[in-house]
């Protein structure tokens, strides 16, 4: 993988996170408001930082996969 394809993926990554905490927290709010609670913003954070993680590993898993390939010849 060539290193600008590298970079692009790692912005992609960043903005991946800040995204799905935030639909996830906007989510919580606008079902908070909709049920008259609090704590569905809570959930829905937890629900963004979970789904952030797993998309941040499978987005990284083939740039790992080069570094050891790599390696190895």
């Amino acid at each position: 993988m060539r290193r600008w394809e590298a970079a692009l993926r790692l912005t992609g990554v960043g903005f991946f996170i800040g995204g799905s905490i935030a639909l996830g927290v906007w989510g919580g709010l606008w079902l908070d408001n909709k049920l008259d609670t609090s704590i569905f913003w809570i959930i829905g954070l937890i629900l963004g930082i979970v789904v952030a993680f797993y998309g941040v590993y499978q987005m990284l898993l083939p740039l790992i996969g080069n570094k050891r390939n790599e390696g190895k010849s």
